[in-house]
């Protein structure tokens, strides 16, 4: 063979090798690069699959945490539809076992009409099990223990009667129930709406018939709470911030009284200023302030109607507040009077007449219209202390005779009078807004209270004689509804007792353990009596919430 054939020979066999190397590493990227691909799917299905997982995971805690909420308040996210429960839990069954099983539909459509009506009445069984939402565990020992709710202080509020003692367990744990739900208002979002659970199939007024005969089934919200009885022995009670905490007086408190809306509250004293504060137990917001120049004011008061503020003090003349107009008018001296001091007096309930207490035993009439004198009465004694009775026809006063005279205002005569049972010189008088009593209080600090229609009768023993004051009383108020009355001495320190009047006896736990009133010089309840406001001698006004009552 010649040398030129020997070398093509050789070069073919190297360009073929070369052909295969190129093909191997060809085929190598390609491997690599479906290799890379098949990474990049795998790795997008297993995130896909994670986030489906995670998702799914989300929803059942979500769908867990609003069953759970379910069971404690009820339906908070739709309201809870008869038949709609048994429906998710069989769709949430066919959701987590799709895999081992299936449903044969065309079965369902065959069922026998037996089977079709204790269905329903399953469903019905049901429907009645979610209405009456009974509860998860009962303990059946309740019923059979007895508590004595007369043994201890605590526990003695939860009597409905006074010589109750023994009751069940039962009625001891919704007594309970009753008495949180009384201390703790405002969770009506946790009740449950019974409305909401009326069928959406049932016609409005089948519904409308319904909720008024739930309504008229019992009669716990229309009664109870406007005239449930206060039982005696403990006040129930919470010392809020003081109702002038913004503004405080210089001077002591002489008046501190409610407007009619329970709301506003006024307090003047000795430092010439007269406050408007809005209460609502938290803040207490100052309104208005009015600074009477060289007037230390003694007494001041709102007219029933709340339209003025009547303004007096130790002087010949007044003022009055127009609270619409926001101005001040001086009025006086009255014709034809020489009194130097107007500072103490009473308004009708019917807000027509101004009673000023004057010199030698008269009595001053004064329209609260044209503020203008229209008449006198003249007792045999100094005069004290006033008080009108409830429909504003009549009047009483008493003062160093120790009698108490009582004046028909129509007439303007006398028409009973008779000795208050052990007082020399009466200083302080009030009546009940019923007008079926009324408190008469002596300076040696004794108070007396009567039955109007039996004193005006000729029977002279009062129905109780209060002693446990022991220096003159200045003050006596009753709440709207005469269950509760105050007497209180600006004489001596913490001088200040609630009476419960039905029973008549004082509260045992008034005033509260370490708790500093002062001198006392005012009071006043709130409209609703929910509130009492106190007005000491160091410019405070105190504030306590009387849990008893539920409106201010």
């Amino acid at each position: 063979m010649s040398v030129i054939s020997q070398n093509v020979l050789r070069k073919a066999k190297r360009e073929k090798k070369e052909a295969e190397q190129i093909y191997l590493e060809d085929s190598e990227e390609v491997d690599d690069a479906k290799e890379s691909e098949l990474d990049t799917l795998r790795i997008k299905k297993r995130k896909k699959t994670q986030k489906e997982h995670d998702e799914k995971l989300a929803l059942e805690q979500e769908r867990e945490m609003k069953k759970l909420e379910g069971f404690l308040f009820g339906s908070l996210y739709s309201p809870v539809e008869f038949g709609k429960e048994d429906e998710e839990k069989t769709r949430d069954g066919l959701d987590d076992s799709s895999a081992l099983f299936y449903v044969d539909h065309s079965a369902n459509s065959k069922l026998s009409l037996d089977e079709e009506d204790s269905e329903s009445e399953e469903e019905s069984s049901d429907e009645e099990d979610t209405k009456l939402r009974k509860p998860v565990w009962v303990d059946e020992e309740e019923e059979k223990t007895k508590i004595n709710i007369a043994k201890f202080n605590r526990l003695r509020k939860l009597r409905k009667e006074e010589d109750e003692s023994l009751i069940s367990g039962s009625d001891y744990v919704s007594r309970l129930r009753a008495q949180h739900a009384k201390l703790n208002p405002g969770t009506e979002w946790a009740q449950i709406d019974s409305r909401a659970r009326v069928d959406k199939d049932s016609d409005d007024e089948q519904s409308d018939v319904d909720a008024v005969g739930d309504l008229l089934r019992s009669n716990e919200d229309l009664v109870v709470k406007s005239s449930a009885k206060l039982l005696p022995g403990l006040l129930e009670c919470s010392r809020f911030k003081d109702a002038n905490a913004e503004e405080p007086s210089n001077g002591p408190i002489n008046s501190v009284q409610f407007h009619r809306n329970g709301q506003l509250l006024l307090t003047a004293g000795l430092d010439k200023r007269l406050r408007f504060f809005q209460i609502d137990g938290k803040q207490n917001t100052k309104i208005q302030s009015i600074f009477l120049d060289n007037f230390p004011v003694r007494k001041a008061s709102f007219l029933p109607d709340g339209s003025q503020v009547i303004i007096a003090g130790r002087r010949k003349f007044f003022y009055s507040f127009d609270l619409v107009k926001a101005t001040v008018d001086k009025i006086g001296p009255l014709v034809g009077r020489e009194e130097k001091s107007l500072e103490s007096f009473e308004v009708s309930p019917d807000s027509s007449t101004i009673a000023f207490v004057g010199n030698e035993g008269y009595i001053l009439l004064v329209s609260s219209k044209t503020k203008e004198l229209i008449g006198t009465l003249k007792m045999n004694g100094t005069v004290r202390s006033l008080a009108f009775t409830d429909d504003g026809k009549h009047l009483l006063s008493s003062g160093g005779d120790g009698q108490v005279y009582h004046w028909d205002l129509r007439t303007r005569i006398c028409f009973h009078k008779a000795v208050d049972e052990g007082c020399i010189n009466g200083t302080a008088l009030s009546t009940s807004p019923n007008g079926s009593l009324f408190a008469a209080g002596s300076d040696s600090g004794i108070v007396n209270i009567y039955n109007r229609d039996e004193f005006l009768g000729g029977k002279r023993k009062p129905l109780k004689t209060i002693s446990n004051l022991t220096t003159r009383v200045n003050f006596l108020k009753f709440n709207h509804d005469a269950q509760i009355m105050a007497i209180c001495s600006s004489m001596m320190k913490n001088s200040l007792k609630l009476i419960h009047v039905p029973s008549f006896t004082v509260f045992s736990n008034w005033p509260p353990q370490n708790t500093t009133l002062g001198y006392p010089q005012c009071l006043d309840f709130s409209p609703g009596g929910g509130y009492m406001a106190i007005g000491n001698n160091a410019g405070k006004v105190l504030l306590y919430k009387l849990h008893h009552y539920h409106d201010a």
